[in-house]
């Protein structure tokens, strides 16, 4: 199996003779020239910055030093493959609000996986570098040095004697061979060395680079419940799109068509061919009602243009068991908070009108305390169950019962807002439902939404 690392390639025959042992020299040295360069960088950095902090000038450099740690990370995640060949994974980013260089600036210095990087250049510019350049030199230079004794002696000892690193003398040519011997056997555990400090090196920077698993954790819900907002809006947008395609372009056919068929049923003497027209303007007829009904359900207009209690109004008036309706909201709502509360709303008047068995409903909410409070109450026989959640009450992606619904109809019932609520859930609301045997039924939505004049 081809080794993966240094620490691998170690353990298998052949180290000697495969390249991981210069992979190894080659990690350490360039360490030691990029953390040289780092420590000068961040001098120079905090010296100019910090004379010049009394002006406005020095205050860009000392960000700059702040964010040094982010090219210096990910100079270090390049040279790891030189002792690892499996890639360190960068630190996960938040994503700026907007675009430009300020927005990016700001998060950047927001986010903690900034000042660990900061703290991982600063531990590199002054301990881990001179490390590097120690073990590199101690390992290879002595060795080698050792090792070229007889050459030494011959050049420039003219054949009398040589200095090995100017610590001992060898003065006959035995010393000198058995020297190069020595030398050898050192270049052989230098490897061996090499590999052993390479490895550690590299294990060390990959715990300093990478991000706690808490961290990853995080913002792999971040994204994910950023992604769920995003197929919402989505979806509502499609749903927006096929109602004005509907509303614009099959109902005005149906309308033609319609007019065109109750023309020809005037003009159509008395007979068959007459009573053909009038079955067929009646078909028409209710097929656009069916039309009207179906524009109604996937995305009304009165939602879109006057607001979440026009549309509430409109749904009560339509539904079959009569509805009070009492809504005071300050104006208009975001777009994804009223679609969502309407909805819940007109699936919970369809189960009532279907499984509870109630003479009457309400509706009544507002919004106060930054939150939109919506009830919907029925006198029906009760029973209704939570559906997927256990127990009566489920927040975000539990609830999932109409209300009212009878103890018959669980199965159908149970799922009747199961994805209402996981559509409320994903803007961070709250769907309860309590229905005891005997009734009352009572469905609670609560929906984070901070009101404000653009919503007006």
């Amino acid at each position: 199996m081809r080794p993966r690392n240094v620490w691998q390639a170690l353990s298998a025959p052949g180290f000697l003779l495969s390249a991981w042992p210069w992979r190894a020299a080659a990690y350490l040295l360039t360490g030691a020239v990029a953390g040289a360069v780092t420590l000068v960088g961040l001098l120079v950095g905090l010296t100019v910055g910090g004379v010049l902090s009394v002006v406005v000038v020095g205050l860009p450099i000392l960000v700059l030093v702040v964010l040094a740690g982010l090219p210096v990370a990910r100079l270090e995640r390049l040279r790891l493959r030189l002792a690892d060949r499996v890639p360190a994974p960068a630190r996960p980013r938040r994503r700026p609000t907007a675009f430009g260089p300020w927005p990016w600036l700001t998060t950047r210095l927001r986010e903690p996986a900034t000042w660990r990087d900061l703290g991982h250049a600063l531990l590199f510019a002054l301990v881990l570098w001179p490390w590097d350049a120690l073990v590199a030199v101690a390992v290879l230079l002595l060795p080698l040095a050792t090792l070229a004794t007889p050459l030494l002696m011959a050049t420039v000892g003219d054949g009398e004697e040589a200095k090995v690193l100017k610590l001992w003398t060898v003065t006959t040519w035995p010393q000198a061979f058995g020297a190069a011997v020595l030398g050898l056997l050192l270049l052989v555990l230098g490897g061996y060395a090499l590999g052993l400090a390479a490895g550690a090196r590299a294990a060390l920077a990959r715990v300093l680079l990478d991000a706690p698993r808490e961290a990853g954790l995080d913002a792999r819900v971040v994204e994910l419940t950023r992604s769920r907002v995003r197929l919402v809006d989505a979806f509502d947008a499609e749903r927006r799109r096929i109602e004005r395609d509907l509303h614009d372009g099959a109902q005005q056919r149906l309308v033609a068509l319609s007019m065109t068929l109750g023309l020809a049923r005037l003009d159509a003497p008395p007979g068959p061919l007459a009573d053909q027209l009038a079955r067929a303007h009646g078909e028409a007829g209710r097929a656009l009602e069916e039309l009207r009904e179906l524009i109604r359900g996937i995305h009304p207009k009165v939602l879109t243009d006057h607001g979440l209690s026009a549309a509430v109004e409109d749904a009560a008036d339509r539904s079959a068991v009569p509805v009070d309706v009492r809504l005071e909201l300050p104006g208009r709502l975001p777009r994804a908070v009223e679609a969502a509360a309407y909805f819940v709303v007109c699936e919970a008047l369809a189960n009532v009108a279907k499984h509870s068995g109630a003479g009457r409903a309400e509706v009544t909410g507002g919004h106060r305390d930054g939150r939109l409070h919506l009830e919907v109450r029925d006198d029906g026989r009760g029973g209704a169950v939570a559906g997927p959640a256990t127990g009566t009450e489920a927040a975000g992606a539990g609830a999932g019962a109409g209300a009212g619904a009878a103890d018959g109809e669980e199965a159908r019932a149970g799922s009747g807002l199961t994805g209402l609520a996981d559509r409320v859930s994903v803007l961070d609301g709250r769907l309860s439902l309590s229905s005891p045997p005997g009734g009352p039924t009572l469905l609670r939505v609560e929906i984070p939404c901070e009101w404000t004049e653009r919503f007006a």
